[in-house]
């Protein structure tokens, strides 16, 4: 990645942009949290309605840091930064979770059963703290806490 944030993965036709985002994207951020929750959390959620509503209030209010990577100009991927917390990754992009990285994100919370996600983040170095949370959504799904030192 060059100091412009300009992604250099898979050659110039897979070219992007990882930048800061704000509150006047906040539906998109919302649009895409929702298209990847759908998408990959249904064997955790399965028939609950997803919580468009607190979700959506989310972005519009969020105190921290938003991070998009875009391609052809479309955003595809949000990340929610707040100290050194990571407060939501949606859509897997190995750019923008080293973006967040650089900008010294440590510690995160992760779906207990989402394998996909978990993988994700082990294979990148993060490794489990032994803590857990209860998510506020229904049907209340467990959260496992990862760190990382570096």
């Amino acid at each position: 990645m060059d100091r412009d944030l300009r992604l250099r993965h898979g050659g110039a036709r897979a070219q992007g942009v990882i930048r800061e985002s704000g509150r006047d994207e906040a539906e998109r951020h919302f649009e895409i949290q929702r298209e990847a929750s759908l998408a990959g959390l249904a064997h955790v959620y399965g028939n609950e309605p997803f919580p468009d509503d607190a979700v959506r209030a989310r972005w519009q209010t969020f105190p921290g840091t938003v991070l998009v990577a875009e391609r052809e100009g479309a955003i595809v991927g949000v990340a929610g930064l707040e100290g050194e917390w990571l407060h939501g990754f949606y859509v897997v992009a190995d750019e923008l979770h080293a973006a967040a990285v650089e900008r010294g994100i440590r510690r995160l919370w992760c779906l207990a059963e989402n394998g996909r996600a978990r993988r994700f983040y082990e294979k990148r170095g993060w490794t489990l703290d032994g803590e857990t949370r209860v998510v506020e959504y229904p049907p209340h799904p467990l959260d496992v806490g990862y760190s990382r030192s570096d």
